[in-house]
């Protein structure tokens, strides 16, 4: 009996600490996670930091790019070669030329190798890009057969990448498991040209692993490389960001989340622009309810995609973006509610509080003093409320204008649309030929250019005036008094809002690239600054 109850009590106090365990386990979660949040959080306001140590590199290698001789090719296609490893995850537009230069000085040297590294390169860049048949293009043309095994191995698992991107981008019952095929065969390859004790060897191994759906076998490789290789920032990106698919498939968010803070950590430190571990953060965020901090991961991963031109990476991040982004403002909205709850309640309080402070003085006049008090502080708390009124106004008002803006568009084209129908039941056409006539599409733009330019100058009203100090006197830009902007303040408009693709800016003004390519080109010409320079300066230009 004895026996029996002192085994009771020993098994009463393993639970015990069982339970102490398990309740101390969501707390340290907790704590970790904001332990690693906090950590990104500061190394993304040391990233210009870091970019600036990259372009310091990059400005040391283009100096000496100037002072090579132009007869010296094979030194230029190697200093090209430094430049394009620089760029090939920082801008897409310089990697892309130096690609070209490296293809250029091969073919000049007439030396094939050179020339198929530089296609290889080049596969790459546009790969990053979004571009699968310019990739396939590219890579198609390279002869492997003369290559040595290092640029073999580059060759095969680019074209393995390719089809893996190509059948996740498909996401197709048919085309995915083709692609998927034919990748494996590339990164077999790959895998042989490998040394087996490499972290190419294993990465390309769990890779694959992982594209068959063995998570498993994957998810040990990818742990083994962690812990045992000494990783680049770039390695260790690459690495945490693919191990986290494993865990986000497995639904172990949690894990997925510390694996994708490190990845963003690490793309941060390397400059490296074109990355998915911020995109896939924001989007787990998201799907944990924490918008605050989604909405922030979001935005830097728009602000890398911008910066390198990644086409398809622009096009992933605002499909999430803009939903991200109408949640924080249901979120503000929200809080809005609440915070005029509060108010309300904080005034009816104010209003029982001098109600019973007049009761006291009719009856106690020695509290007079402390009624005017009590007074004084009603008055203090109605300014703070129409404080933050007038800070949700501001908000309201630019939500506002768009919607008003799209509202009166759908007006207009439903009232058009009743009477079009009406002319077709009654077959008046050619009532319906003077509807149309009656279109006025210039002044329809016109009306969309004021707009804009009343929109733009609200959040950048000291705009014209920055503009113009990048231009001596006689450059300047004077606007007629029924003018807000014109069309070269335009132009740079809509790149300060981040609209850099020419096409679409020559769409939206609705003129050709070329005349986009000639004001550019005219407006940076008689510029005080740098053409290279110009537009970020542009891009400095403060907001309200």
């Amino acid at each position: 009996m004895t026996l029996r109850v002192s085994y009771l009590k020993f098994l009463k106090k393993i639970l015990l600490v069982v339970w102490a365990a398990l309740m101390c386990l969501p707390a340290f979660s907790q704590s970790n996670f904001e332990n690693k949040l906090k950590q990104l959080n500061l190394s993304i306001e040391a990233k210009q930091t870091y970019d600036r140590s990259k372009l310091q590199r990059i400005a040391g290698l283009e100096q000496t790019l100037k002072l090579l001789l132009p007869a010296d090719i094979n030194g230029r296609y190697k200093v090209c070669t430094a430049l394009y490893d620089e760029y090939k995850s920082f801008n897409y537009d310089k990697a892309f030329y130096y690609a070209q230069s490296m293809l250029s000085y091969g073919r000049r040297l007439k030396d094939p190798v050179k020339v198929a590294n530089g296609k290889i390169k080049l596969g790459f860049v546009l790969l990053s890009s979004g571009m699968f048949k310019e990739t396939f293009d590219s890579l198609n043309t390279v002869d492997v057969h003369i290559l040595p095994d290092s640029i073999k191995q580059d060759y095969y698992f680019l074209n393995a990448r390719t089809y893996y991107d190509l059948a996740d981008f498909d996401a197709d019952k048919y085309y995915t498991p083709l692609y998927n095929l034919r990748a494996g065969i590339y990164i077999d390859s790959a895998i042989a040209l490998s040394t087996q004790t490499s972290y190419d060897y294993q990465y390309y191994l769990g890779l694959k692993y992982l594209k068959m759906g063995k998570r498993d076998q994957a998810a040990a490789l990818l742990k083994k490389i962690l812990h045992t290789y000494p990783l680049s920032n770039h390695q260790l990106a690459v690495t945490t960001s693919t191990l986290s698919d494993i865990y986000i498939q497995n639904n172990e968010i949690d894990e997925a989340l510390q694996l994708l803070f490190q990845a963003a950590e690490a793309d941060i430190k390397s400059s490296t622009k074109e990355a998915a571990a911020m995109l896939n953060l924001a989007k787990l965020l998201h799907t944990k309810g924490d918008i605050k901090n989604a909405y922030v991961f979001i935005n830097q991963a728009m602000n890398d995609a911008s910066y390198y031109g990644a086409r398809q990476r622009k096009v992933q991040v605002s499909a999430i973006l803009m939903v991200i982004a109408g949640e924080k403002v249901n979120s503000v909205e929200e809080q809005r509610r609440i915070l005029f709850i509060y108010a309300t309640l904080l005034t009816l309080l104010a209003a029982v509080v001098i109600l019973f402070a007049f009761i006291i003085y009719r009856q106690l006049k020695k509290l007079k003093k402390a009624d005017k008090i009590i007074i004084e502080t009603n008055r203090s708390l109605q300014e703070t409320i129409d404080q933050l009124n007038e800070a949700e106004k501001i908000k309201e008002e630019y939500i506002g204008y768009y919607f008003n803006l799209i509202s009166e568009s759908i007006t207009k084209l439903e009232k058009f649309k009743r009477s079009v129908s009406n002319k077709l039941v009654t077959k008046k056409f050619d009532d319906i030929q003077m509807l149309v006539d009656n279109i006025n599409l210039k002044k329809e733009r016109d009306e969309l250019f004021l707009n804009f330019d009343k929109a733009f100058l609200t959040l950048f009203p000291n705009f014209v005036e920055a503009f113009n100090a990048l231009f001596e006197p006689e450059h300047q830009v004077k606007l007629s008094s029924d003018q807000l902007l014109n069309t070269d303040l335009r132009i740079f408009a809509l790149i300060r809002l981040g609209i850099h693709d020419t096409e679409k800016i020559a769409s939206i003004l609705e003129y050709s690239m070329n005349t986009i390519y000639n004001y550019k080109a005219r407006i940076k010409g008689k510029s005080i600054l740098p053409n290279d320079d110009f537009e970020l300066a542009i891009l400095t230009i403060k907001a309200v």
